[in-house]
């Protein structure tokens, strides 16, 4: 599965509006961001097509907040995290953060109100990481699983890793980082990146 897929699924599950009493803190972190994003998304489809920068910008705001994209650039550099300066390291968070907003906010715009169901988390509170399990359900075909990877951090719970089909969404670009930087070098990198943003604006 390629990283579209991967965030498309990943925003079917964040805007899928549930809510159950007895969720744990995590649970209904997911459950009530897709509810206000949800909401977002009807009132404003018409604008939000016209303005994609409105759409990044609520994206950004509702949802992306509760990742924590430096540990999620870390554990995407793997091993070339030790070759990046702090410069650098501010420079790349913030053009892989740019990356994910576009592309989730035109996976939005595509949401077709597919079938999510919630299925029993994994881990323990008390430990501080969890994974948040849930299935879309597609017509005739097996559902597909997702699982969000969710550590407290500070008293604050936020997503470090999503796997869609069981395919990670930090290792998928760990080996196309790894490539960048072997080739080019961790400027080159960030300066890919950016370009992308660029492009897609």
């Amino acid at each position: 599965m390629n990283i579209k897929a991967l965030i498309a699924g990943l925003l079917m599950l964040l805007i899928q509006p549930v809510v159950f009493a007895g969720d744990s803190v995590p649970e209904l972190l997911i459950k009530q961001t897709a509810n206000d994003v949800l909401d977002n998304i009807k009132s404003n489809k018409d604008e939000y097509n016209a303005q994609p920068g409105k759409l990044y910008a609520m994206v950004d705001n509702k949802v992306l907040q509760h990742f924590d994209f430096n540990r999620m650039t870390n554990l995407a550099l793997g091993r070339y995290k030790r070759k990046v300066k702090a410069d650098q390291k501010t420079k790349l968070v913030d053009a892989f953060r740019s990356m994910l907003v576009r592309a989730y906010a035109k996976a939005l715009l595509e949401y077709n109100d597919e079938v999510i169901l919630f299925l029993p988390m994994r881990g323990k509170i008390d430990k501080g990481e969890v994974t948040i399990r849930t299935e879309i359900e597609q017509q005739g075909g097996f559902p597909i699983p997702i699982n969000y990877e969710m550590y407290e951090n500070k008293g604050i719970w936020q997503v470090y890793d999503l796997s869609i089909d069981n395919i990670s969404l930090v290792t998928n670009y760990r080996s196309s980082f790894a490539r960048e930087i072997k080739a080019k070098g961790v400027d080159s990198l960030i300066k890919t990146l950016q370009n992308r943003n660029k492009e897609e604006s």
